[in-house]
């Protein structure tokens, strides 16, 4: 993922989005920045979505890859088609979210015109997409930040990561934080090794239990044939395992460092 230079932008959605949905049918009528088209896994219809960067966006602060106000309600569109479309079908198409966002896209526009209402809408159906019984599985290819994340792959039944350096988990970039955090990045970097919460590394937000699985490949900017067949091997089997229990996100708390978690929603429960 080249990012020194400003005007620099990351392809891995992209590059992951036309790999796996090689040969679907794209879906017409979104925005540039968003991509869904329908194909296959295994015997298993399914809708790929992913964000990508559109250095012609009108809006500047989403230009690359972020997640704004056009992103926030084309992917609530995508996804609400798919819902529309798998009605009266038993078997509902899967929605396979490839994740490679920076950030939510700040602006005063954006502000202005409801962003936090488009990105909810993206999460609204998402989620009202998996309470109908879509498989929706999260593929982690790059970034995974801020309310982007949320917006785009959080409410998955299912997340999978490969395994890299790029790929990171994070309520921001670690300048952002840092200054939040009135720290320097190489404090922060070390408050980070023993605080699981603050580390922007995938086994360290594995150990939250909010993976089901991390993955492996040889060339993830540009996957290989190998690549591609192990990541949709993965993708089948995490779709069979969503079929198998129920639509919640009741898995993601089994972790050791969630132990907390779990406990104080079992004194909820109790006194509720």
């Amino acid at each position: 993922m080249s990012e020194d230079a400003e005007s620099s932008y990351s392809t891995r959605g992209l590059n992951w989005f036309k790999a796996l949905s090689a040969g679907a049918v794209e879906v017409g009528g979104l925005p540039a920045s968003v991509k869904a088209a329908d194909g296959q896994l295994g015997d298993q219809p399914a809708r790929f979505l992913a964000v990508v960067a559109d250095p012609a966006n009108r809006f500047p602060r989403a230009q690359k890859g972020e997640v704004g106000l056009l992103e926030g309600w084309g992917l609530a569109k995508a996804v609400d088609a798919a819902i529309e479309l798998d009605h009266h079908n038993l078997q509902k198409r899967a929605l396979i979210a490839i994740i490679d966002v920076p950030s939510q896209a700040y602006g005063r526009r954006e502000e202005a015109l409801g962003i936090h209402q488009a990105l909810a809408g993206a999460v609204d159906a998402y989620a009202r997409a998996r309470l109908a019984g879509h498989a929706v599985i999260g593929l982690l290819v790059g970034k995974a930040m801020s309310g982007a994340f949320l917006a785009h792959g959080y409410q998955a039944n299912r997340l999978i990561a490969l395994r890299d350096p790029g790929v990171m988990v994070h309520a921001m970039g670690k300048a952002s934080a840092a200054r939040v955090t009135l720290r320097s990045v190489e404090e922060l970097e070390k408050l980070a090794a023993s605080i699981p919460p603050m580390a922007y590394d995938i086994d360290s937000y594995a150990g939250l239990g909010l993976l089901w699985e991390t993955l492996s490949v040889s060339q993830i900017e540009q996957p290989s044939d190998a690549d591609i067949a192990a990541v949709q091997q993965c993708l089948v089997a995490a779709i069979k395992d969503v079929q198998g229990s129920d639509n919640g996100l009741g898995s993601r708390l089994g972790a050791a460092n969630r132990s907390a978690s779990s406990k104080v929603r079992e004194l909820l429960r109790a006194q509720w």
